[in-house]
């Protein structure tokens, strides 16, 4: 065998680690198994997935900024002027000019003093609840929260209650005797991501001033979906000049990559120094930074884009809902989550759709509860009227076949 040979089952690595083959065997035997597979991007919310076009209703690029070509200009001439990369933390000489700029756009955006980037949203959730909780702290977190402001709140190793967003009296009473600690923070998104429910803010904030916490909230699934000028969920409930802390990402609504946080200069000063996933990560790309500032612009300037989302979301839930198909209740905006329940079915209805010629997404756990497997159908302005009328017609013929546990064929 050649020294570079690199045959799984006789790597050196494999041999070491001997419960590998074993724990991946029972995740197949789960149906929790992922395979890797290549997706290829196409105009007008389309994809190729092995030499198929699909209609692609997996995506986040819910306002097709991704491929618009003013964003991808912007991104072209950064990228002939700085590079490929950023060549070092943002701490020590990663932070261009594109990069200053984008701050600067997003503070304007979200009407704040400030902002400072992370390299993901993940990044953003992870750093930012950890630096402003300790082990002397309580953080309460949302059950349905994504997994980055879970791992947050674990990292900052303060004591953590996970409360129900629908059963808030639990989350008053933690914080209630919680009165004595040095700091109490809620922690929730503004849009659950795969449920497509919006956060209740308003009751949040109400019980953030009476105990003096503070309330974090992610904007991934709402940042430019959700409020007149697409600022999130806090616009739209009317609650986002209510002293919240603000993350948002970049990588879904946006089209591009990475998360930042926006508010009072204080809080950028504090996790510009104090943010480990900031400090100690490289900076995004320039021509990335580029492309994010010119979709913002976009953003703010069409507002066309999400009025034409949140209508193809009504028009694909209304045929699903005289179906009387499973989806979660108050879903609204363009993440409409199919309930199926095992993950066995949810993977076979994925497939059953993907024959029909869509890509849908199939959750299973542990990214959503066991028990509610699901599809999620994610909306983009790209789509056509006729994309979701096929779509709701294969959705409830897939689903009835589900129900009746027989394979799923197509008239």
């Amino acid at each position: 065998m050649s020294s570079r040979d690199t045959t799984t089952h006789h790597s050196p690595l494999t041999i070491a680690l001997p419960w590998l083959a074993d724990d991946l065997d029972d995740l197949a035997r789960q149906n929790l198994r992922r395979e890797r597979r290549t997706v290829t991007p196409l105009p007008d919310g389309r994809c190729r997935v092995e030499d198929r076009t699909l209609v692609n209703f997996a995506s986040n690029d819910y306002l097709n900024l991704a491929n618009d070509p003013r964003v991808v200009e912007a991104a072209r001439q950064a990228f002939g002027e700085a590079g490929a990369g950023a060549r070092a933390s943002a701490l020590v000489c990663g932070r261009t000019a594109w990069h200053e700029q984008l701050e600067a756009r997003l503070a304007t955006f979200e009407r704040q003093e400030a902002a400072v980037l992370f390299p993901t949203g993940y990044a953003a959730n992870v750093g930012t609840i950890a630096a402003l909780a300790g082990p002397d702290d309580l953080v309460c977190c949302d059950r349905l929260n994504h997994s980055s402001l879970v791992d947050g709140c674990r990292l900052s190793r303060a004591k953590l209650l996970v409360y129900r967003h629908d059963r808030l009296d639990r989350l008053a009473r933690a914080l209630h005797k919680a009165r004595t600690r040095r700091r109490r923070l809620i922690v929730t998104d503004g849009v659950f991501s795969m449920d497509g429910v919006l956060a209740p803010l308003r009751a949040l904030c109400e019980l953030a001033d009476k105990f003096d916490a503070a309330l974090i909230v992610d904007e991934a699934h709402a940042s430019g979906v959700f409020g007149e000028h697409g600022r999130g969920a806090a616009e739209h409930l009317g609650v986002e000049d209510r002293g919240i802390v603000r993350i948002g990402t970049l990588s879904k609504a946006v089209g591009a990559l990475g998360g930042f946080v926006a508010g009072p200069q204080p809080l950028i000063d504090w996790l510009w120094n104090t943010a480990r996933t900031q400090m100690f990560s490289t900076a995004l790309p320039p021509a990335v930074c580029a492309a994010a500032t010119a979709a913002i612009d976009i953003i703010e300037s069409e507002p066309w884009r999400r009025e034409r989302l949140h209508a193809l979301s009504e028009r694909l839930r209304q045929p699903l809902a005289a179906a009387r198909i499973r989806t979660v209740p108050n879903s609204t905006g363009p993440i409409v989550p199919v309930v199926v329940g095992l993950p066995e079915a949810a993977v076979a209805a994925g497939r059953a759709l993907e024959e029909a010629g869509f890509l849908v997404a199939s959750n299973r756990p542990p990214t959503v509860p066991r028990g509610t497997s699901r599809l999620r159908i994610s909306l983009t302005c790209a789509h056509g009227e006729d994309d979701v009328d096929r779509l709701a017609g294969a959705l409830v013929q897939t689903m009835h076949a589900v129900a009746q546990s027989r394979p799923v064929t197509y008239t």
